[in-house]
Formats: structure tokens, C-alpha cells, sequence
């Protein structure tokens, strides 16, 4: 089969820290699973998700988790734009990055949850605005990530005066930067310019078409679209219980604009051997890793079984 890496974003509510602690050292030690990630939300983000439960913060959490791993990828996907200043974030980053001995995955996005930035009194501007923000960060995180001296920026936004940046990155030449989400006009066009990492959810079709428009920005920004690694997130479920497989595929559907028949056709979710076929429909697309949403507590031997059965095919 087609060679493919496969990551987990793990839930950060309705958890005890020591349960996901435990999932991630599970994940290190006894699974294939390539890399790991947190979220970046203060309370719990999903659709009818209680707002009063507990919640932990994404990018100490990252830390912490890093430092009880060896081998994982880590990063937290993704960094809403708003919620830190970039080159605060940069420095929090390159310091992950030393921690972990070179394994972050450096994740942003223009964020979305409006309901946290009323809590917690974080201005959420028009998506107009949030789109030149990620523009800027992206700027800014790269000439920080990129710098041998003091680094200056004049944008709209964010500005740097003669800002040191040591010690740097123990990746060279950065941590790779994923930009994530799929909005064709701004966050693929700010990918092009200035990104690493493509991460798009959606059916292989709808894959297929935020990869064109990739390219196309690449084009027109004279970039060679190949030095962008394509990465998908979605839910994967691996089941034998087609009344399970019905409901959760009609579920996570819905939210892709699906049918019932449809998301069961397209969505890697059901037996084996139909997840392993739609992964090979993202891999000849000429995506290289796969990363999973999971919701805890978790049970083991629902991951054991998808590293088993379908990670295992794929390496």
C-alpha cells in the first residue's frame, strides 16, 4: 500500500490530566501513530459540548506532554491568531521545540470559536481582519523562525523593533508551519506565501479541490506547490457495529454537507477494509499524513485496533 503517517488530536476536556498524559505516552511507546496534538481552546469547542466543563489549555499543555514523549511529532492544531501575540507564540514555540528535541509541528489558523473570545474578553474582528492577522503572524513567525540577528517588522497589525530571537529553533531551517483550514481566497493564497503544511478536512473530493487552489496560489506566487505537505483532518472509526457506523457517519456528514449514503462512501468510517480504501484515495491526492479527532476518556483498544488494521497497512 501507499506509504501514509497518521496523527491524533487528543481532547483537552472532560478529561483528568493524568488521562491524557496516559494516552499520549500510550500513543509514543505502543502505537505506529506518527504524531500528536492538542487543540487551542479554552473551553469545550464541539457542538452541544457543556461550556461549563473543564477545559486545559492547549499550548502548556503541548509542553507538558512533549516533555513525557520521545519519539511523537507534537503540536497543537491549530493556534487560533487571535488569542497570542506571534512572536510571543514564536517564542513559546522554539522553546517546545528544544524541550521535545526538534519534534514541534508549529499549527495556526485565523480562529473560529466566537463563544471563548466574549469569555474571556478577546476581540473577535471580522473574518477579514482575522485573515490579514494570519497573514501578518505568518510573516512575522517565519522571519523569527528564519532570523540570525535582531528581526524588525512594520505590519498593519504587529510590529517588531530589533527583536532577538535566541535561542533559535532546533529544526532547520524552523519547525515546519502548518496553516490550517480551507478557505480558498485567503487561507490557501497565505499557505502558498508562506506555509509548510496544508491541513484541509473534507471527502477526497473535496481534498482534491482545495488542492488545485493551492496550487494555483502557488503558482501565482511562484512557489513549486511539491515543497507543501498535504495533510487532512477528519474523524477515522474503525467498526464492525453498522448501527455505530450509520449514526456517526450520518453525524460527521452533516457537517461536510453530506447524505447519510453518501458520508458512508466517502468518510473513513466503517470496517477495515473501506477506511483503508478511502485512505488510499486521500494518498493518490498526494496526501502524506492523516490526523484523527478523538474525544476522551479513551478506550486503548479502540486506537489499538486502528493502528493494527489500518496504520500498520500504511507503513
Amino acid at each position: 500500500m501507499t506509504t501514509m503517517r497518521f496523527g491524533i488530536q487528543t481532547s483537552l476536556n472532560n478529561v483528568e490530566w493524568r488521562e491524557i498524559e496516559d494516552m499520549w505516552k500510550f500513543l509514543d511507546r505502543e502505537t505506529r501513530f506518527h504524531s500528536a496534538w492538542t487543540f487551542d481552546h479554552f473551553v469545550p469547542p464541539g457542538p452541544g459540548q457543556d461550556v461549563n466543563a473543564n477545559c486545559f489549555e492547549g499550548w502548556s499543555a503541548l509542553a507538558a506532554l512533549a516533555a513525557v514523549t520521545s519519539r511523537l511529532r507534537v503540536g497543537c492544531l491549530v493556534t487560533g491568531v487571535t488569542y497570542r501575540e506571534p512572536a510571543v507564540l514564536a517564542k513559546m514555540a522554539a522553546t517546545i521545540d528544544h524541550l521535545s528535541n526538534g519534534r514541534l509541528e508549529f499549527g495556526i489558523g485565523a480562529a473560529w470559536h466566537e463563544p471563548e473570545h466574549r469569555m474571556y474578553g478577546i476581540p473577535f474582528p471580522a473574518v477579514r481582519e482575522r485573515q490579514d492577522r494570519l497573514e501578518e503572524a505568518l510573516q512575522v513567525t517565519r522571519l523569527l523562525f528564519d532570523a540570525t540577528g535582531p528581526v524588525s517588522f512594520d505590519g498593519t497589525y504587529y510590529r517588531l523593533r530589533d527583536a532577538v530571537f535566541v535561542p533559535r529553533t532546533v529544526q532547520r531551517p524552523r519547525p515546519p508551519i502548518m496553516v490550517g483550514g480551507g478557505g480558498e481566497q485567503r487561507t490557501l493564497r497565505a499557505l502558498a506565501k508562506y506555509g509548510d503544511v496544508m491541513n484541509v478536512s473534507g471527502t477526497p473530493a473535496m481534498v482534491a479541490r482545495k488542492i488545485e487552489v493551492l496550487e494555483r496560489h502557488c503558482r501565482d506566487a511562484g512557489r513549486d506547490p511539491r515543497e507543501i505537505e498535504r495533510t487532512v483532518f477528519g474523524t477515522v472509526v474503525v467498526s464492525d457495529n453498522q448501527g455505530l457506523i450509520d449514526r456517526l457517519a450520518a453525524m460527521f456528514g452533516a457537517g461536510l454537507g453530506l447524505k447519510p449514503e453518501q458520508a458512508k462512501a466517502e468518510l473513513p468510517i466503517g470496517a477495515p477494509a473501506h477506511v483503508r480504501e478511502v485512505v488510499e484515495r486521500y494518498a493518490a491526492l498526494g496526501v502524506t499524513q492523516m490526523i484523527m479527532m478523538s474525544q476522551g476518556p479513551w478506550k486503548r483498544e479502540v486506537y489499538q485496533r486502528i493502528d493494527d488494521e489500518v496504520v500498520a497497512a500504511f507503513t
